[in-house]
């Protein structure tokens, strides 16, 4: 009898442990959905107005900043802006110095393949700055044959420029910079006839130097869309901050940044 309440005693102990295994395996992948985000380091360029820039004060400020400090707070985690040398975005990501690159990066295939994306939240495209009252009669890429021309090192227009062979070559000179800040200053000083740049950017630094540029409603390449990018296998932070950002957008938070930015909602609606 004694030996027939073990068996019976050791029976129950294994049915109980393969339930609790079992309920185990699915708690923990609960919990690891569920587990709240510590701190996610946000790797930008910060001399990149009006996406993420220094302000007078040496603050890292801007509106992709704005919108990456929201979204964090939605989801209860600390945040870290960390300043990157831009052409190399996709090896800081990669390495894990950084977690999310969130700075007016477009969504490109080449991209797409060694980084994850968020879905867009705002339209791009390239369009051609010159000095105020020299268009130059520039109302094609192609009009820029014979000039010398700028734009950023690791920018969605360097890629595109250099994607064109025929296109950079008829460029009397085609030179990149470490910031559009410092093409632009290039340009104001002659020393370049053109500057191919995000439209964002570009009118907001225009907005800053009214008297010395002017943009031309011309686009170079194809229009883009900005997103938050991650390395490739982080699906679950990425997951995270998409659902943070869809609320941000949902209660019109997201609209009012771009307000306070742009003075109108660039922030596209979810299809």
């Amino acid at each position: 009898m004694v030996m027939k309440m073990k068996k019976l005693f050791l029976a129950a102990g294994l049915m109980l442990s393969m339930l609790v295994t079992g309920c185990g395996g699915d708690s923990g992948e609960q919990k690891a959905e569920n587990a709240p985000v510590e701190k996610i380091i946000v790797g930008l360029d910060d001399e990149y107005p009006p996406m993420g820039f220094k302000d007078e004060n040496n603050q890292i400020v801007g509106f992709d900043v704005d919108l990456a400090k929201e979204a964090t707070k939605r989801l209860g985690a600390e945040v870290e802006f960390k300043a990157i040398d831009w052409s190399s975005k996709e090896a800081e990501l990669k390495s894990g110095r950084i977690n999310v690159l969130w700075n007016g990066l477009d969504i490109t295939p080449e991209r797409q393949e060694n980084m994850l994306f968020s879905d867009p939240y705002m339209d791009n495209r390239q369009i051609i700055f010159v000095r105020t009252g020299d268009d130059q009669g520039i109302v094609a890429e192609t009009d820029l044959a014979g000039k010398a021309v700028g734009t950023q090192a690791g920018s969605t227009a360097e890629t595109y420029i250099t994607s064109k062979p025929d296109l950079q070559n008829s460029f009397r000179e085609f030179k990149t910079y470490g910031d559009y800040i410092s093409a632009f200053m290039d340009l104001e000083n002659g020393r370049l006839d053109a500057v191919v740049c995000d439209e964002i950017v570009g009118r907001y630094y225009m907005a800053k130097h009214p008297d010395a540029l002017q943009a031309l409603d011309v686009t170079v390449g194809p229009v883009s869309e900005f997103g938050i990018a991650f390395a490739k296998e982080n699906t679950e932070l990425r997951d995270k901050v998409q659902k943070a950002f869809d609320e941000i957008v949902a209660d019109g938070t997201a609209a009012k940044i771009s307000e306070q930015w742009f003075g109108a909602n660039l922030i596209k609606a979810k299809n």
